[in-house]
């Protein structure tokens, strides 16, 4: 069975292989391009080295590039001692989704998001499970051409109240997704990013003006799981984390919990403590499942009493909102509340069944529940 895109006819897998959703297809109205070198804009955040090389100033990577060369993200290119991002209206995603598949539990429950991305991540993280788009070149991908404008229209026209840049690393499309992200504000809508955390920190004051949320991943809680699994390191995002509460924007933290490698309990009660201390006992933080993907494939699934006792160790830490993700039907998908217990927003897996919330209050004891609920 096969899709049509651009008049070009490919199978669903190859199009998967290819790195770009199709769930938008009907009246979408984006066109499929093939990969080409138009669409390059000048990059934000960088400074000229004399006459050749340039430095990155994006991510903590700092890629010094010579001319000709490109990032370690591999969509940031020296041309002439200029520096260009190749992402420049073209994105390898168009999707809506509900919220709570971002994972957000705490903005606006239930509601749809407008879902964008690019190919391309500043990550090597071997359990990727979109690898497909985060380990290639834009110009290796087919691609959809269509402007900010375009996206912020499409999100308005299906009545999607926010925007969301995800699935690779936000980070290294950065240029199109504070442009759509700003043109989204000035037409009412909200915006969400879900990133890695390793993003410098004036790039990050400067696009946390136009958004809402962030849900950052906290990988792990060792310099060394950074380093052996993810090609990274733990510190920037540590203070990325800490300038997103500082800012004031809703955050919420999603660790993949994978057999062997981040399971460890001290390390996740470690985890914890900072999490409270540095970022609030009021921040959700979900503990999801892996499944094998990508070169971790030999790793079976989380048993899902890992993911309990790691709720568990973060619940004695004094955090007051803890899930368990990537298991459909538990019972720790939904929300209670932190002072008497009642059920808030009864979830199955990303589907909010009944939401009981009454002015972002419980309804029961009349605590304010910390979020975005209007």
């Amino acid at each position: 069975m096969c899709d049509e895109w651009g008049g070009y006819r490919i199978s669903r897998r190859e199009a998967l292989k290819r790195g770009f959703c199709a769930a938008l297809a009907a009246g979408a109205g984006v066109r499929l391009v093939r990969p080409t070198g138009a669409g390059h804009v000048e990059a934000s955040h960088y400074r000229k080295l004399g006459s050749g090389p340039v430095e990155c100033g994006l991510c903590f990577r700092r890629c010094v590039i010579p001319d000709g060369g490109e990032g370690f993200c591999r969509n940031r290119r020296n041309m002439g001692g200029t520096l260009y991002a190749l992402t420049a209206n073209r994105i390898c995603s168009v999707q809506i989704d509900p919220i709570e598949k971002e994972p957000v539990f705490h903005m606006l429950p239930g509601t749809d998001i407008f879902c964008t991305a690019a190919a391309g991540c500043n990550f090597r993280c071997r359990f990727c499970q979109n690898w497909q788009i985060s380990q290639s070149r834009v110009e290796d991908t087919y691609s959809y051409d269509c402007e900010p404008a375009d996206i912020v229209s499409r999100a308005k026209r299906r009545g999607c109240p926010t925007l969301s840049f995800t699935y690779s690393e936000p980070t290294v499309f950065y240029e199109y997704m504070r442009e759509t992200a700003r043109l989204g504000k000035e037409r009412g809508l909200k915006a969400v990013f879900h990133t890695n955390g390793s993003i410098s920190a004036v790039p990050l004051v400067e696009i946390l003006d136009y958004m809402d949320a962030v849900t950052v991943d906290l990988k792990g809680f060792t310099e060394k799981f950074y380093d052996s699994v993810s090609s990274a390191s733990l510190g920037p995002v540590m203070k990325t984390l800490e300038a997103i509460k500082r800012s004031g924007r809703h955050l919420e933290i999603v660790n993949l919990v994978i057999p062997t490698l981040n399971d460890d309990m001290a390390e996740i009660k470690k985890m914890c403590r900072w999490i409270k201390a540095e970022l609030g006992e009021d921040v959700p933080l979900h503990f999801n499942r892996f499944y094998p993907a990508y070169r971790l494939k030999n790793i079976p699934p989380t048993p899902v009493s890992v993911l309990e006792d790691a709720r568990q160790i973060a619940i004695d830490e004094g955090i007051n909102y803890v899930y368990i993700g990537n298991v459909p039907g538990h019972k720790y998908n939904s929300t209670f509340c932190p002072m008497c217990g009642s059920l808030l927003i009864d979830r199955v897996h990303f589907v909010v069944s009944k939401n009981r919330m009454r002015e972002g209050k419980c309804p029961s004891c009349g605590l304010a529940i910390s979020g975005i609920w209007s």
